[in-house]
């Protein structure tokens, strides 16, 4: 998901967790030597490494392509257009729709571990307000930045006398500079990305903004 804020001058990429390539649950992201990409990435081609498709594994492929663009833009866009090009991870949003189709007793169980085992939930609102943080807070105006939050990730959960949840979920905490994967900071694979998608959706020298490209 794309965020464009012409008031403050900045573009956000809402992402998974890609500081270390996809987490560290089966699959993880790999985009290979891109073979997808260089055959134009239309039917029957179906992965960004030309591989059979993988639903899971074509998610968190899809997030590692969303913050090397993010990191390609920085560095072709950046100094020319003052435009601040960064990335965000809000924690993880287990109940959306996105797990619609799965199994009844996975949709239930899922909030549940995330809550009281990884302690990586966070609720609708609270990604919501953290998106909105790093579009209109003056600290995030850095470009080229992952931003995410020191939440109670990694802690179990304990109910409180209020009935509450405590030292669950990765919500509350501060903003914070993450680190990305090398697998995100790989330059040439970056660069390769990105001319592999502008010619799989045609895009041309001609159709790019008119910025000098400083890659």
């Amino acid at each position: 998901a794309w965020i464009r804020t012409s008031f403050s001058h900045s573009m956000k990429n809402l992402s998974f967790l890609m500081r270390t390539g996809g987490g560290l649950v089966y699959p993880r992201a790999d985009l290979g030597d891109l073979s997808g990409f260089a055959e134009g990435a239309k039917k029957p081609v179906s992965m960004a490494d030309g591989k059979p498709f993988f639903g899971a594994k074509a998610y968190k492929d899809s997030k590692v392509c969303n913050m090397m663009t993010v990191s390609e833009l920085h560095r072709r866009y950046h100094e020319s257009t003052g435009i601040a090009f960064s990335s965000m991870y809000p924690g993880c949003i287990a109940e959306t729709q996105l797990f619609r189709e799965k199994r009844p007793w996975f949709r239930k169980a899922f909030p549940w571990f995330m809550k009281y085992v990884t302690g990586g939930y966070v609720g609708m609102e609270e990604a919501g307000e953290r998106l909105a943080q790093v579009v209109d807070d003056p600290q995030c105006t850095k470009s080229d930045v992952y931003w995410s939050w020191n939440g109670g990730a990694q802690q179990i959960g304990r109910w409180s006398e209020d009935g509450k949840p405590r030292g669950a979920g990765g919500s509350g905490g501060e903003i914070f500079e993450n680190t990305q994967s090398d697998a995100v900071r790989d330059r040439e694979t970056a660069k390769k990305m990105w001319e592999l998608s502008c010619k799989a959706v045609g895009l041309t020298d001609k159709d790019k903004p008119k910025a000098a490209e400083s890659a």
